[in-house]
């Protein structure tokens, strides 16, 4: 079906129009300068293919959410786990449902998780569920940033994967990602290179008026034209929207954001003593008035110190050793605690979808409730032991044991891909059936059989395992460097319980 939605007018009053089926295949990046009318771009573009395509939208700012009364779309809040919202992204398109992620009130790094756990429901849908989609993301800076900022390199390469598989490979999937920003020279590269329709706005600045030339194909002394572009005013380009840059005007839209511009209203007209009153006295309605401390003391002459520290004073000795209480156990059986403590962790079901430091934490606090003494095992060393608690190896083998060699195969890999090939490897040493695709997803963090199967095609291409059919179908994993190899197993079997 050919849809052309009308996104506004030309310079000569025609109606400018959007192909919507060419854009679900083409992907659109809209750029301009804070106050340029970007936000107010999109939500035309919302309102005006509501009926025809599901949505989603991902709003740093709470702006998007006023489209629920008006065309039916569901508000998320981001004060979920991330994965919950991975599940309900996943819904979302199962059920074709439109919806607005809000991550208003969050810092930028748990933004950032949220919408890469979000971007990763919808793109690892199962193929039934792969229906059309427009996925729009304001403020795309936040998420696919140029360079490195404050948050953690963990969060940045989590949302900026999302991001890119959004942009590279989201059309086969049904996803056309439409993303904003502010300035082209504060997105990643590798995102914005993959949108074909072009959408620019207002821009002052020399390294953004010179990438949104190149991407408009226009020379330099065309590309001053930005800087006088009125509010709502854009250059359109691509196959969707005109094959030769064409300046369009947005049109009206039917909602409206939360926040607005600010307006110049006039001061209130009050004596001076009146507004003295009302600063420095506190309303009937206001908490007590925190009084801040005493000032300290003016500091002593440097004289006066040296003074007092020529004056001899008998020495006191070192202070005794606080004692620390006795928990009755031998180092032996509190290593034994602590990996029971890490399989009661581990039945829960949902464990599997958090991360390590928050397992550490949790583990952290289980110890203190069952009064265990001496220091707990710090972070990498309580990943390590994880890891081999979810594969089911023991953590006392031998040097030369095949579990031990297994340990040190692992240590060669990243920390997140440690847990999966552990568990192959003591499945082939034990001789038990290969694990499932969902037990594999299951040991990763994901619920995406997919991504099960790359991680699998991934370590036989690092060489450390090889896999293979039997005669039945049955999947069977070898691990050469040890010389074992796993009993037959069905792939597409369940997996257990997560503690496993």
């Amino acid at each position: 079906m050919k849809v052309g939605i009308e996104m506004g007018a030309q310079s000569n009053g025609a109606p400018a129009l959007l192909d919507l089926e060419e854009l679900l295949a083409t992907r659109l990046l809209v750029q301009g300068n804070s106050g340029s009318g970007k936000s107010y771009l999109l939500r035309r573009l919302l309102e005006q293919s509501a009926p025809y395509v599901q949505q989603a939208v991902i709003d740093p700012e709470g702006d998007f959410v006023t489209l629920a009364d008006e065309y039916g779309h569901v508000v998320v809040e981001a004060t979920r786990s991330e994965a919950d919202l991975t599940r309900i992204a996943a819904r979302a398109r199962q059920h074709r449902v439109s919806v607005v992620l809000s991550l208003e009130g969050l810092d930028a790094e748990e933004q950032m998780r949220c919408a890469a756990a979000f971007l990763g429901g919808l793109f690892d849908a199962e193929r039934d569920y792969w229906y059309p989609m427009l996925v729009v993301v304001d403020e795309a800076q936040l998420f696919a940033p140029a360079a490195a900022g404050d948050v953690s390199d963990e969060a940045r390469k989590l949302s900026l994967g999302a991001m890119a598989n959004l942009m590279s490979r989201g059309r086969k999937r049904g996803l056309a990602g439409i993303i904003a920003t502010q300035r082209l020279a504060k997105l990643a590269k590798n995102v914005a290179a993959e949108a074909s329709n072009f959408l620019m706005g207002r821009t002052f600045l020399d390294i953004d008026m010179a990438r949104a030339g190149d991407l408009l194909g226009m020379d330099r002394r065309q590309t001053e034209m930005f800087r006088d572009l009125g509010r709502g005013h854009f250059v359109a380009l691509g196959p969707a929207l005109s094959r030769v840059p064409l300046a369009i005007r947005i049109g009206p839209v039917v909602t409206s954001a939360r926040s607005t511009s600010p307006i110049l209203l006039p001061l209130p007209e009050q004596p001076p003593v009146d507004a003295r009153d009302l600063i420095f006295k506190a309303g009937a309605d206001e908490p007590p008035v925190y009084r801040p401390a005493p000032r300290a003391p003016a500091p002593s002459p440097t004289a006066d110190i040296l003074l007092e520290l020529s004056r001899s004073r008998p020495s006191l000795g070192p202070p005794p050793p606080a004692e620390e209480p006795d928990d009755g156990l031998s180092e032996e059986e509190r290593r034994a605690a602590h990996q029971e403590i890490m399989r009661d962790i581990l039945a829960d079901r949902d464990a599997a979808y958090r991360t390590n430091a928050v397992l550490y934490q949790d583990f952290l606090v289980r110890c203190r409730i069952r009064r265990l003494t001496g220091s707990p095992p710090d972070l990498p060393a309580f990943r390590r032991l994880l890891a081999m608690v979810r594969a089911g190896i023991d953590p006392e083998a031998g040097d030369d044991s095949a579990s031990a060699r297994a340990i040190e195969m692992a240590s060669r890999l990243t920390e997140d891909l440690q847990g999966i090939f552990l568990l192959l490897a003591q499945a082939a040493i034990a001789g038990q059936p290969c694990p499932p695709d969902a037990a594999i997803a299951q040991a990763y963090g994901t619920q995406s059989l997919s991504r099960a199967r790359r991680l699998l095609t991934y370590l036989e291409e690092c060489g450390l395992i090889i896999c293979r059919n039997d005669f039945r179908g049955q999947r069977v994993v070898a691990v050469p460097e040890l010389g074992v190899e796993s009993a037959p197993g069905d792939a597409a079997a369940p997996a257990r319980g997560a503690g496993g």
